[in-house]
């Protein structure tokens, strides 16, 4: 049966804001403090997500998270009023308000790890939410992602689901920004790729010397039982060197679409040869692309998030890769695109879009989005109301000019108007996507 490959993504949420919360993120570090720009912000990745959708790639929107989470502020100690807490946790803990008002859930590749139906012992597509226990702000997320998943994929005889991991460092996991899957075209069973950053029972020491590796092992494994993958995976260890060099995931220094991997030289100290043989033992003819570090320094390929890209399949066979514009700023990562087209395999030309906002903070265009592989049956008994179409990218444009601001500072995080203005957004949001009452604040 014919499969796509569908993009789910975040849609950026209305405190999106330069807090600085992801340590080991350099982008995030450096703009730290500065004014965002929300509007601006939700707009930019509304028109990537039209890009896909434009050129025939499966498109589809995961809506925001309710932010600030006063819920979680409750639970550290703050009380009174939604108004109160804002101001009381503002002023004793300004650091744990930004963290409950951030807007992370817009990077969907951490939202989960999803598994194919041609993969799978069960023939089930799988979803496991990812826990994000390695930070404060990013593990609030986990129950929303579950229950939106759930939501959007609530037929059984197609889709299960499994809860986040248990909530401990030693299990952390970071979702599908740590999951690449080859495979000759996706409905064909594939081989799926965990790269981790450390063993989280190894108790003696962090292989790290400046920024943490999030990803276990311990975590990468569960998962792939929990999807039935028996031996068609590979786990690979990311380079420690990377990481303390500010590739914090492996989508900074890694992309993968069918059978073609394109990477960073310095991605990982080995793998690659296990990756061939388990590639050919399943028939898929690999391409894989190294980038020397003469080509692009590993400094520049972090800086502009080139791996970062989404490499996608068109409608004819041919692939296409959709680069942030940064990467036409930087001379080598220029260079190398510029040359890209021309090498002997399947990539056909390079699409530039701006996401200044989410790269401010962090994220390039694959951290946008979550890769949802589904035949014609799964895609039928997915929820339509969040497939992108014309209407709905009208509506969506018309609804983020409503209701978002253009300037936040991490400062008025505390505004209780804020908190309305979200909710009157989030309320009106899941009528248009159709999801019902997804948010706490609607159950109350």
């Amino acid at each position: 049966m014919k499969a796509f490959e569908v993009n789910f993504d975040g849609l950026v949420g209305p405190t999106h804001n330069y807090a600085g919360l992801s340590y080991g993120n350099l982008a995030s570090a450096k703009n730290r403090g500065k004014p965002s720009n929300p509007k601006m912000a939700a707009l930019q990745g509304l028109e990537k997500m039209k890009m896909l959708a434009d050129l025939g790639v499966g498109q589809a929107v995961l809506p925001p998270h309710e932010r600030p989470d006063v819920l979680a502020l409750n639970d550290l100690g703050f009380s009174g009023s939604d108004a109160r807490v804002l101001e009381t946790s503002h002023k004793q803990a300004p650091f744990l308000l930004a963290a409950c008002a951030s807007a992370s859930a817009m990077w969907a590749a951490n939202a989960a790890t999803v598994s194919p139906s041609s993969d799978t012992g069960d023939g089930h597509v799988h979803f496991s939410p990812a826990n994000l226990v390695w930070q404060f702000h990013r593990s609030l997320e986990s129950r929303t992602t579950a229950r939106v998943l759930r939501r959007i994929f609530s037929d059984e005889s197609y889709f299960v689901h499994h809860p986040p991991l248990p909530a401990t460092p030693a299990l952390a996991d970071e979702g599908a920004a740590n999951h690449m899957r080859l495979c000759t075209s996706h409905g064909r069973p594939g081989l799926e790729i965990f790269v981790y950053g450390r063993q989280g029972l190894d108790f003696a020491g962090s292989v790290t010397k400046k920024f943490p590796a999030r990803q276990t092992y311990e975590a990468s494994a569960a998962i792939a039982r929990r999807h039935e993958l028996g031996e068609a995976c590979v786990f690979i260890r990311q380079n420690p060197a990377a990481i303390d060099a500010g590739a914090f995931h492996n989508d900074v220094v890694a992309v993968a679409n069918e059978n073609v991997l394109l990477y960073h030289a310095k991605a990982w100290p080995e793998g690659i040869d296990e990756i061939r043989k388990k590639s050919h033992a399943l028939g898929i003819d690999l391409v894989p692309i190294e980038v020397g570090q003469r080509q692009v320094p590993l400094a520049d390929a972090i800086k502009s998030y080139l791996f970062n890209s989404q490499l996608v399949s068109l409608p004819d066979g041919s692939m296409i890769l959709i680069a942030p514009e940064e990467c036409r700023r930087i001379p080598s990562t220029r260079r190398f695109l510029e040359g890209l087209a021309g090498l002997d395999h399947s990539i056909r030309g390079v699409k530039f879009v701006d996401v200044r906002q989410s790269m401010r903070n962090g994220g390039g265009p694959a951290c946008l989005r979550l890769r949802v592989v589904l035949n014609e049956q799964e895609l039928a008994a997915a929820h339509q109301g969040v497939f992108l179409t014309t209407a709905l990218y009208e509506s969506l444009k018309t609804w983020i000019h409503r209701h978002y601001r253009e300037r936040l500072t991490p400062g008025d995080l505390a505004d209780p108007k804020l908190l309305e203005e979200g909710r009157r957004a989030l309320d009106e949001l899941s009528q248009i996507l159709k999801l019902d009452s997804i948010y706490e604040f609607q159950q109350r």
